[in-house]
């Protein structure tokens, strides 16, 4: 099995940083699954960048991953277009199709995610949950459509509680992400290892003073961002641009 991941932060891994620094994230933990559940290597290459748009995501990153001639590309993107006002949903919907289109014409199989549902933590959270609800319910009949594999994460309202999310409330934890490749796995007929953690106590709301701190710390630095144009993936590159090998644990 060859398998490229392309998108954005949520499939680049942020939120799961490892102690070298380096982000991890559901994408790689699934190369790691499939290995294990075959007995087999696979092949596994990781486009994604963070921030980055869904017109950005398919005109620098679909070719390439093309490119690599690998059985299966999972494709997720339009995250960060909902953060946005006014966002072109029928755009988003009609280039998510023909990005599928194709994968599939390239003879690759096609995986579509929905990402995870953060709104419960943010500002502003039940506007961009609509979106959320409308392109997930889009994503879902183009997968019919096209017969493609769909792993709905959006849906899943475990995932949704604050437990799964890391202190930035955009990004999912560890434990969000081996959730979100648990979930992945399934969809592609397999069960997640055993000894993943894939479920979280739930934790208290925050109080005025934690509201307070986020606010300081995580949401006027992302406005700061949207309004001077720059973007948390500026000058940086795919952690995996070519194969590296995952070989299955045991």
């Amino acid at each position: 099995m060859r398998y490229v991941a392309i998108g954005d932060s949520f499939t680049e891994g942020v939120g799961d940083e490892q102690p070298d620094g380096t982000v991890r994230g559901w994408a790689d933990l699934v190369a790691q699954g499939l290995a294990d559940a075959t007995g087999q290597p696979v092949e596994y290459a990781n486009l994604a960048i963070r921030g980055r748009l869904l017109a950005r995501i398919i005109s620098e990153q679909l070719e390439p991953a093309i490119a690599l001639e690998p059985t299966l590309i999972s494709f997720n993107g339009g995250g960060n277009d909902m953060l946005r006002p006014g966002t072109n949903m029928p755009w988003i919907i009609g280039e998510t199709e023909k990005a599928l289109r194709q994968i599939q014409n390239a003879g690759i199989e096609p995986l579509l995610l929905a990402g995870a549902n953060p709104t419960g933590g943010l500002p502003s959270g039940g506007r961009v949950a609509r979106k959320g609800d409308d392109l997930t319910r889009a994503a879902g009949g183009i997968a019919s459509r096209l017969n493609v594999k769909f792993a709905d994460n959006w849906s899943d309202r475990e995932l949704a509680g604050r437990q799964y999310w890391s202190i930035d409330r955009l990004h999912l934890a560890p434990v969000g992400h081996h959730r979100v490749a648990a979930n992945v796995l399934r969809t592609l007929g397999h069960a997640h290892p055993a000894d993943w953690v894939i479920d979280a106590e739930s934790i208290p709301a925050p109080g005025a003073r934690e509201q307070l701190a986020y606010t300081r710390e995580h949401v006027i630095p992302w406005i700061g961002r949207r309004l001077t144009g720059r973007s948390s993936g500026d000058g940086r590159t795919p952690k995996y641009c070519e194969f590296v090998t995952v070989l299955p644990r045991g």
